[in-house]
């Protein structure tokens, strides 16, 4: 017979509440270097050329919610 693991209920919801925390700090973090990114080539326009080729910029950015494959 094996030994499950059961958390009690309040630490299973601060489990969770810390996930949602982790996930919401993970989307402003990226959101933030978005937004620095976005000033940045605002104040340097000739820099956009150059970066707009950069492959990795698309790898930054976070599914949205209403993607069908999240679910």
């Amino acid at each position: 017979m094996t030994n499950r693991v059961s958390y009690a209920p309040q630490d299973f919801q601060k489990m969770c509440k810390q996930a949602e925390r982790d996930l919401e700090s993970k989307k402003l973090v990226v959101l933030m270097e978005r937004v620095k990114r976005q000033i940045a080539e605002r104040e340097n326009p000739d820099e956009r050329l150059q970066s707009s080729s950069d492959t990795r910029r698309g790898a930054m950015r976070l599914p949205s919610r209403s993607a069908p494959f999240e679910r």
